[in-house]
């Protein structure tokens, strides 16, 4: 047998932290911030517009046009007042009618105009949520392992689901309302100073403390509904992880633990909310105290027009009215400020989110690997001169060589953290190498499409998770167009038909979430006959019969005697019964080879191999 191993010095391990102190606990808020470019929020909003500027344009008008309605009501008072009275007094009634038709026209129009807006704006808003919703699932399922280790699940889940809604809040509730409020603000600017030159001008005058006042409002709330975001996070972080771990929580009791732990998590977020709640209420006093400054000397001062005969009754009292309209949404004003605000805050974590590039990218030029030779067993695979380092610190497999040639069942045996699990992602590509190649059949496998990969390598773990679904579904995830004939013979082949046929429903039994309806050693059956169905070239089992009993490891390893056969195998193993199937011993050590060779051939030496198979041996004495 010819092999080559070969590895130069080097040192691993974590980096300590300064002058040997403990690292201090990570910020919450950093954790959960990703970076991003400046704007990527409101280019992630623009592409998801993009596709519905038809329906944006058509909104546009309904909007313009139904407040155009709105706002030409106070316009038909002032005329009543100084042209339809006065024609009344000569017995004229032809304006006073004018205006009554007008203003049901104006308000019939105005309902119809607002009921077509809210239509066609819904669909965009439902539009819009169902593209985000899918793009942060794609995109979640696209980014490599390496991102999943560093950002955990629950902060995924929050972004697609607490994040969202709030943009559905501003989308739904808040920006039809925040549109409404800026267009009538157009419109009646423009009417006060069509009305008269010094109403405008004050009205103008008066919003320059606004102005300031929202200004400092948006930049206090943002920060604070960014910190109210993070803080929901952690708490939906906790309760999925408690969940996700109920039996060791169980087991353990750490019931009152975590009850603590959330307790600080909920209070954390109960401040934060508290905080922003706050901000609001300052922002809604100062602002009705400046409105009602505004307003009450406008008014004084316009009466005092009126009496000095520089203005029309008529144009003060619809500047009184345009003048309340247009300080009246102030309150609602708040409230959609504070929904903008968390919605620009969440937007910009999905557009962080959504900005990470996969570390594990789909090559520019892909090549296919070359056809298998007639009767050749598996595909050679060559570690070439690799180094591989994980971000959190600490080289793994310092200068690492290794060939194992097509159709040999190879396995990785050493103690925890030796680098075993290191190799075989690194086989599977679920991160590259930080130096080196790793090749198969001469391929570097950066060269090869995700799809084309994973046809020739496949990976079964030790969970050997299922899905939701059939028993039928999860074995033909390898093959997803297999018949029902081709699932069964896979299944037979495995010994996994007989305890499958047993089931209340056969192939068709649902096996429910993580496959909890059958048992451990069953689901690695159902993996293996997943695996069997696929017809990799290549196969990796991490641990597959670690936490099997005694008669479950027997069925598996026949299973495993049947998947293996004829193709390129690395076999990580925890029991040496299982080392027994292999063709190849390497026993690792910090990222090195210490050991090769057959399995017999260690035994009967002096290594650690010998002593390890020495102590299993004595051990089932």
């Amino acid at each position: 047998m010819t092999t080559t191993v070969s590895q130069d010095t080097g040192k691993t391990g974590d980096r300590p932290s300064a002058a040997g102190r403990p690292a201090a606990a990570p910020d919450p808020v950093a954790q959960d911030l990703l970076p991003a470019p400046k704007g990527a929020a409101r280019r992630l909003l623009a592409t998801l517009l993009r596709p519905h500027r038809g329906k944006v344009a058509l909104g546009a008008v309904l909007l313009l046009t139904q407040q155009a309605a709105v706002q030409a009501v106070p316009l038909l008072v002032a005329y009543a007042i100084d042209s339809g009275v006065p024609a009344v007094r000569d017995d004229d009634n032809g304006p006073l009618i004018a205006v009554a038709v007008a203003y049901f026209v104006c308000a019939l129009g105005a309902g119809l105009l607002q009921y077509a807006f809210i239509q066609v704006s819904a669909r965009i808003n439902q539009s819009i949520l169902l593209e985000l919703r899918g793009r942060i699932y794609r995109h979640a399922q696209a980014l490599s392992l390496d991102f999943h280790d560093r950002y955990t699940s629950g902060r995924l889940i929050s972004r697609s689901t607490s994040d969202v809604q709030s943009l559905r809040e501003l989308l739904d509730e808040g920006l039809q309302e925040m549109l409404v409020i800026l267009v009538s603000l157009v419109y009646i600017g423009g009417l006060l100073f069509y009305l008269d030159l010094g109403l405008g001008a004050a009205a103008l005058v008066s919003f320059g403390p606004l102005y300031l006042l929202v200004r400092n409002y948006r930049r206090r709330s943002r920060e604070r509904f960014s910190r109210r975001s993070t803080a929901i996070a952690a708490v939906i972080v906790k309760f999925s992880e408690t969940l996700n771990g109920i039996r060791p929580v169980k087991a353990f009791r750490r019931e009152r633990a975590n009850d603590a732990s959330f307790d600080a998590l909920n209070r954390r977020h109960e401040r934060v909310n508290g905080d922003t709640i706050l901000e609001m209420g300052r922002f809604v006093v100062l602002s009705r105290l400046i409105a009602a400054f505004a307003v009450a000397t406008i008014v004084l001062w316009g009466a005092h027009r009126v009496t000095s005969g520089h203005l029309e009754l008529g144009a003060l009292a619809a500047g009184a009215l345009y003048i309340r309209r247009l300080y009246d949404p102030l309150d609602r004003f708040a409230m959609i400020l504070n929904n903008y605000q968390s919605a620009v805050a969440s937007l910009d974590k999905i557009a962080g989110l959504l900005h990470q590039r996969p570390d594990v990218p789909e090559p520019a030029e892909p090549v296919a690997l070359p056809p298998r030779a007639e009767g050749r067993p598996g595909r050679e695979v060559v570690f070439d001169d690799v180094r591989f380092a994980y971000r959190t610190g600490g080289e793994v497999l310092p200068r690492f060589g290794l060939t194992l040639p097509a159709g040999q069942t190879t396995a990785l045996v050493g103690a925890t953290g030796a680098g075993k699990s290191t190799l075989a992602k690194l086989l599977a590509r679920f991160y590259d190498p930080t130096e080196g190649r790793v090749l198969l059949d001469g391929t570097d496998l950066r060269q090869l499409t995700m799809s084309e990969l994973r046809r020739g390598v496949v990976m079964v773990t030790q969970e050997a998770f299922l899905f939701s679904g059939t028993v039928a579904e999860n074995i033909a995830i390898g093959k997803p167009d297999a018949t029902r004939d081709e699932i069964e013979r896979a299944a037979k082949a495995i010994g996994a038909h007989d305890f499958i046929a047993s089931l209340p429903e056969g192939y068709d039994t649902d096996v429910r979430k993580r496959g909890g309806r059958i048992s451990a050693g069953q689901r690695q059956l159902v993996a293996f006959a997943r695996v069997l169905l696929a017809d990799p070239s290549v196969v990796i089992l991490d641990e597959a019969t670690s936490s099997l009993d005694i008669p479950g490891e027997k069925a598996v390893q026949d299973a495993m005697v049947t998947v293996l056969r004829g193709r390129t195998a690395v076999v990580i193993a925890h029991r040496l019964s299982t080392v027994e199937i292999a063709d190849r011993v390497l026993v690792m050590e910090s990222g090195r080879v210490v050991e090769d060779g057959p399995p017999a051939e260690l035994i009967a030496g002096t290594g650690q191999f010998a002593d390890l198979h020495r102590a299993w041996r004595e051990s089932l004495a």
